[in-house]
């Protein structure tokens, strides 16, 4: 029995951190749909509140939390991942140790 095959989690782990930075980052594209419709949401509603002079605090909380949500989804995201993969990983342990120990004598 070989190493654990961890090959596709490591690159979903490796994928959500460039995500992740990206959102640190303030990029749109590793957003998904209602994340990016919030923040959009918000960008509009600071533009109105600029345009009307009535101020922008609710538009710019809107931003935020959109941002920080997707940061959240994403770190909890990155460690599911990491706990799969320490399941793996551990599983294939057990299944080596097991097959030690039942040798012939």
């Amino acid at each position: 029995m070989g190493k654990p095959d961890t090959q596709r989690l490591d690159r979903e782990i490796q994928n959500n951190e460039r995500k992740l930075e990206a959102v640190q980052n303030r990029e749109l594209w590793p957003l998904n749909g209602r994340e990016r419709r919030a923040v959009l949401g918000g960008v509009v509603s600071t533009a109105r509140g600029m345009h009307r002079g009535t101020g922008t605090d609710r538009g710019d909380r809107r931003i935020d939390t959109a941002w920080q949500s997707a940061e959240t989804r994403l770190i909890a995201e990155i460690s599911a991942l990491r706990v799969e993969r320490q399941r793996v990983v551990t599983e294939a342990a057990r299944a080596k140790a097991a097959k030690k120990s039942s040798g012939w004598w």
